[in-house]
């Protein structure tokens, strides 16, 4: 990645503004332009350690924008795209699914055809110099839909998306896998696992939890709290995004997961318990937590086998949900200390 350039769309939001940081420190004279829209879940301050970076640049705009994106490979001729920009939040799409449909399937679609047209002269004929440039899209496990009690997503696994959401993101997985079948494009794909961490958005479930608890307020959990996730931690997530750009097969997809399911009632207790410890108060957390009514299309568990990329570019996850849930845990008692 020396001398490069690279577009990263969506990196105000949680997943983009953890690997944003952990990039330009390991890719030191690699220029990096943030292209983000800063809806409801992009947050600049996510990226004030590095905001005055020499070797990056934001650009507030929006994926859908054609114009924009066709200027913006004009003036940064870019080396490579790492596509995060995404609505992702599952009850919002329930209720606004055509701002879904828009930014994940139009949007990813604009800026792949704008990508394919900088860099091939036609299919499977790449521009001179353009051979090794390379788009990276980032997905989720939600396009497999659902599990039982048993089994793991493979990255042979059918799609078969439940919600608005992960139909806009399976959508956007096959225009993709499209422009390596037809063009030749050089294109990799990662579908991910439940991420936790640092900087995601406070609507979430695991920040929801730990804002709720220590506010005093009811900690809601949806139906009986025994839908399962793999949870990954986020700088985890992101090495295992940089391996697959680097060392990942073309045309390929790669599945990045935890080895980490937990229900969402355990995750609520765990993270009491971890309060009570950290910052203990008179009655235990844990009867703050109350339950419900569950939001329609629920999907009952996801689990990723990550075998693939474990094997074949030996990614291997640092944290366990313990581990990393103590981390998220310190970060956003930082976070809202002074609210």
């Amino acid at each position: 990645m020396k001398d490069k350039t690279i577009l990263i769309t969506g990196g105000a939001g949680f997943i983009g503004s953890n690997f944003i940081p952990y990039f330009l420190e390991n890719y030191k004279s690699t220029k990096i332009i943030n292209l983000d829209k800063l809806t409801y879940a992009g947050e600049l301050s996510n990226l004030e350690t590095i905001a005055s970076h020499s070797n990056y640049t934001f650009i507030k705009g929006d994926i859908c924008d054609r114009a924009l994106i066709e200027n913006l490979f004009e003036t940064y001729n870019f080396d490579a795209i790492f596509h995060f920009a995404a609505e992702s939040h599952v009850d919002n799409s329930i209720k606004h699914p055509d701002a879904f449909i828009k930014t994940n399937i139009f949007g990813t679609f604009n800026l792949i055809d704008v990508a394919k047209n900088h860099w091939m002269e036609a299919a499977n004929t790449f521009k001179a110099g353009c051979e090794a440039k390379r788009f990276h899209h980032i997905s989720t496990d939600e396009v497999y839909g659902t599990l039982g009690e048993t089994g793991l997503f493979t990255e042979e696994t059918a799609y078969a998306p439940n919600s608005p959401y992960s139909a806009s993101k399976a959508s956007s997985d096959f225009i993709v896998r499209s422009y390596f079948h037809t063009y030749g494009m050089n294109v990799v794909t990662t579908n991910c696992s439940n991420n936790y961490g640092p900087k995601q958005h406070d609507e979430k479930l695991i920040p929801t939890i730990i804002r709720k608890a220590i506010n005093g307020e009811q900690i809601p959990i949806y139906g009986n709290g025994k839908n399962i996730r793999d949870w990954l931690y986020v700088l985890d997530h992101c090495k295992g995004i940089d391996l697959v750009f680097t060392n990942g097969i073309s045309g390929e997809t790669y599945n990045i997961g935890g080895h980490n399911e937990r229900d969402n009632l355990y995750i609520a207790n765990k993270i009491c318990e971890l309060l009570d410890h950290i910052k203990p108060k008179q009655d235990s957390y844990k009867k703050q937590i109350s339950f419900v009514k569950d939001r329609p299309g629920h999907d009952f568990r996801y689990a990723i086998d990550a075998s693939k990329i474990e094997n074949q570019l030996h990614w291997k996850a640092d944290e366990n949900f313990e581990t990393g849930i103590k981390k998220t845990i310190d970060w956003y008692l930082d976070k809202y200390k002074n609210v």
